[in-house]
């Protein structure tokens, strides 16, 4: 019985080997943990493959996801693209963000920073309180604290005053919600309420398709002329779920001009997968003023049913375009390979880049992995700030003084290939110094992390994190 038993399982192995090895889109990285992970552990290899080893998402699904993006990109207004605007030096950044998403950058925008903690959150309540239109919110973490509890009593009084209040979350990290109260007051004031991902039966939904792909967006739409970009989730700066490493520190800006059409198509593209009503309309409505700001601005939606391209090929060539500085801000430093070498190679040819990087993270096997990198990125010449007083949540990128991405998108695997996550590339000098300005308030809250320090790891320090960072293809 037990050589039967073995015979069973090695042929599982071979055939599960097999079909790392066959399976399109695997980086080679990727493709070698999942087969030394299928090797070295037998049943929970063959079991994690089998859960977590494809992209795996019900045909019908993947195709309305398809036609509904296809029709939205169809929809929107087509300007032309400012291509004599945009700096050389951003060019392909840019050109590989359109490729991502389908969305060109457009001139006549304006980006606001907003300040830092719970009081970033007024400008978006404010603003709820003031439509006439519509109002549509997409978030990935929703709780029923103090701040969602408000933004859920501004779109019930919008929806009572006859606004058309639309509302998204992600089934799983806005469950907290879902149960509660609040949820079904917001349904019996006349919000349409909708669950992106739904998890349903997890033991069912397995079977079919993988169920931790998330819905990591963060947006809201106001009337078709004011959205906004950022990292907060709509919660407390104490985020109640993991109290231990608050405040969680996030940033948000105010988006108004033709760009606040990319956002509101890429929240129609997630309602309509969900929902039969078809919105498209809303893209052909009168066009948002251009602001007397004039930023460019493209908005780079990205998601597991098409990862030809991710935000990482614009970070890419963000990175490789820079001559004087690059300044980041990420809570998960787990990139691919080629986005690591990319931040790398600009600290080796000169480029000041700073990294700063929570010195607590909530996550202990992200933590290790990004650990794993340090000695890599400290050889390079990459300075790197270990944030203190909470945790640093905010995801932001600059270059050059010049031009810049935010949004919801960390800087590792899940957020490339496994999230649906939207981010904002932009151009302009002025939004980009106060981003700077924003990134050195954290590098004072911060302590340096020199190389002699890491060098003083202890050893079981350094297997532990090399350990982990085997598996970072897959995290």
């Amino acid at each position: 019985m037990a050589g039967v038993t073995l015979v069973a399982v090695v042929s599982l192995q071979v055939v599960f080997i097999i079909r790392a090895l066959l399976r399109g889109g695997l980086t080679p990285p990727a493709r070698l943990a999942w087969i030394t992970v299928i090797s070295v552990l037998p049943g929970v290899g063959i079991a994690a493959y089998f859960l977590f080893g494809e992209i795996r998402l019900e045909r019908a699904r993947r195709e309305r996801m398809r036609e509904g993006r296809n029709q939205l990109i169809a929809a929107q207004p087509r300007p032309a693209a400012p291509s004599d605007r945009v700096a050389p030096i951003a060019r392909p950044a840019f050109a590989a963000g359109q490729t991502t998403s389908g969305f060109e950058p457009l001139d006549g925008n304006s980006l606001t920073l907003l300040p830092e903690g719970d009081a970033m959150m007024d400008d978006m309540f404010a603003a709820i309180e003031t439509a006439q239109s519509h109002v549509h919110v997409l978030f990935y973490i929703w709780l029923p604290d103090q701040t969602g509890t408000r933004m859920a009593e501004a779109l019930c009084a919008a929806a009572r005053r006859g606004v058309a209040c639309r509302v998204l979350v992600d089934d799983h990290g806005a469950r907290w919600l879902i149960r509660s109260s609040l949820w079904r007051r917001m349904q019996g004031a006349g919000v349409a309420l909708e669950r992106a991902a739904p998890v349903g039966n997890p033991l069912i939904s397995m079977l079919f398709q993988r169920v931790d792909l998330r819905n990591h967006r963060k947006i809201v739409v106001v009337d078709n002329r004011t959205s906004w970009i950022g990292s907060r989730n709509c919660a407390d700066a104490a985020f109640a779920i993991k109290p231990r490493y608050a405040p969680w520190v996030d940033i948000l800006l105010r988006l108004e001009g033709p760009a606040v059409r990319q956002q509101q198509a890429v929240f129609l593209h997630d309602w309509m997968t969900h929902h039969a009503e078809d919105l498209s309309a809303l893209l052909s409505e009168d066009r948002p003023p251009v602001r007397p700001q004039n930023v460019i601005a493209q908005v780079i939606a990205s998601g597991p049913d098409d990862i030809h391209t991710t935000p990482s090929d614009a970070l890419r060539a963000m990175f490789y375009a820079a001559t004087r500085q690059i300044r980041v801000t990420t809570p998960y430093y787990v990139p691919d390979h080629a986005l690591h070498k990319a931040l790398c190679s600009a600290a080796a040819r000169g480029v000041a880049v700073d990294l700063i990087l929570p010195e607590r993270n909530d996550s202990l096997i992200v933590g290790a992995a990004s650990e794993s990198l340090f000695p890599d990125l400290l050889r390079a010449g990459v300075r790197i700030w270990l944030f203190r007083p909470g945790l640093i949540h905010s995801k932001i990128v600059t270059v050059d003084g010049l031009f810049g991405m935010i949004g919801t998108a960390n800087l590792d695997h899940r957020s490339f290939d496994l999230n649906y996550e939207n981010s904002l590339l932009f151009q302009c000098a002025e939004v980009t110094d106060e981003l700077d300005a924003r990134q050195a308030s954290y590098r004072e809250r911060a302590r340096p992390l020199p190389r002699d320090a890491v060098a003083s790891w202890s050893l079981l320090r350094r297997l532990r994190n090399n350990t982990v960072a085997l598996a970072s293809p897959l995290l």
